[in-house]
């Protein structure tokens, strides 16, 4: 049974950082495209970053371009998210996706088409003085 378990979030000060990860249990990595999303409270679910699986790929949403670095270990099965200076419109609950994508070297933010059928629990991130 495919599960992703997601890790690190917390409260942390504006300017802080705070380092996601996305353990995957019951399949391999190596063929998924992996990504990061969030949803803050009354706001819709919005793509944050995502990794292919081939070339390891990557890319971002504008408004985290230059803070967040997503990045994964396939041997550990662990997707990751390094993020920096935070800000309190970073505060949602974050969750990782998968996509079946193998040899791909592109990935996508969308989740239209089927995209990302597997996801975690999420992750709580509060941005607060």
């Amino acid at each position: 049974q495919l599960q992703l378990v997601e890790s690190g979030g917390g409260l942390v000060q504006p300017g802080g950082s705070l380092t996601l990860s996305c353990a995957a249990s019951g399949f391999t990595l190596d063929y998924y495209a992996m990504a990061w999303f969030r949803q803050a409270p009354g706001k819709e679910r919005e793509g944050v970053s995502c990794i292919s699986s081939s070339l390891y790929t990557t890319n971002y949403a504008d408004s985290v371009k230059g803070r967040f670095t997503i990045s994964r270990d396939d041997a550990k099965n662990t997707l990751y998210l390094q993020m920096n200076s935070l800000k309190p419109e970073d505060t949602a609950v974050y969750y990782c996706a998968a996509e079946y994508a193998p040899t791909v070297s592109i990935c996508t933010l969308l989740t239209t088409n089927g995209r990302y059928s597997d996801w975690g629990q999420g992750t709580q991130v509060t941005v607060s003085s």
